[in-house]
């Protein structure tokens, strides 16, 4: 029984000094990122590899959701004869939900495992001793760029993927199913509000920082050579798909919770 108790209260333990470390983490980042000196240099190389390089899969990701979603839609609306409400429902769904998570989940996904191998690697080269030594915080010269950049980039990201998605559905509704264009178009303005797209760009920012942090974080507290690198690299992908799904429904609740 003993034993039994020791092991809960260690794992507890273990549990509230990885949410401490976490949070002086975050609290460190986020001050070295509202703090001068700031490094435009690679802020600007981080945005390119956020952004820049992340558009072809989102953009993919984007336009067959958008194309499944209107023909999803489609055949169970037409049960109830309600066709008509295609248009609104893809719309609706890409801006609020779809485009913000899918393209959270596909940014962790490519760049979160990317910071997390990149920090890991130097870190258990102590290349990020040797910027220390160098008068060099390594919170300022590799954390807060990354954490600027997605928070800043992922939300031209989600914009662009709202429209790529929508136009996906378009697509299939004017030429497969055989709405006609301009009553589909007028149907998806009618009940699109901006506070719709707004909500889905305010995720897109909080997801940003989130999956940036897991990564810096899982990278910077790396060790135990080539293996603990991957073990960071795996930790950063799921930490940073799960708390995009549990901010999302906080986020939603915020929104649209009565």
């Amino acid at each position: 029984m003993s034993d039994f108790l020791a092991t809960i209260g260690r794992v507890f333990l273990n549990f509230l000094a990885r949410t401490g470390r976490l949070s002086a983490f975050t609290g460190m980042a986020v001050s070295h990122v509202v703090r001068p000196p700031f490094y435009p240099r690679l802020i600007m190389r981080a945005m390119i590899e956020i952004g820049y390089y992340s558009l072809p899969v989102v953009g993919l990701t984007a336009v067959f959701t958008g194309m499944v979603l209107a023909l999803q839609s489609y055949s169970g609306f037409s049960r109830f004869a309600a066709e008509g409400a295609v248009a609104t429902v893809v719309v609706l769904s890409v801006t609020r939900e779809l485009a913000p998570v899918l393209a959270g989940l596909m940014v962790a996904g490519r760049i979160g495992a990317s910071m997390a191998a990149e920090i890991g690697t130097m870190r258990v080269t102590e290349q990020i001793d040797a910027l220390t030594t160098l008068s060099t915080n390594p919170f300022k010269y590799l954390v807060a760029p990354r954490i600027l950049a997605g928070t800043v980039m992922l939300p031209f990201l989600v914009l662009i993927a709202d429209i790529i998605g929508v136009f996906g559905g378009y697509i299939v509704g004017v030429y497969k199913l055989g709405f006609n264009s301009s009553t589909y178009i007028s149907r998806t303005w009618e009940f699109l509000e901006p506070l719709d797209v707004i909500s889905g760009l305010v995720k897109a920012a909080v997801f940003g920082f989130l999956i940036t942090l897991m990564g810096c974080y899982n990278g910077y507290y790396s060790k135990g050579g080539a293996q603990g690198v991957g073990a960071a690299t795996t930790n950063a992908v799921v930490s940073a798909a799960i708390l995009i799904l549990v901010f999302n429904y906080i986020i939603t609740a915020m929104f649209f919770g009565k």
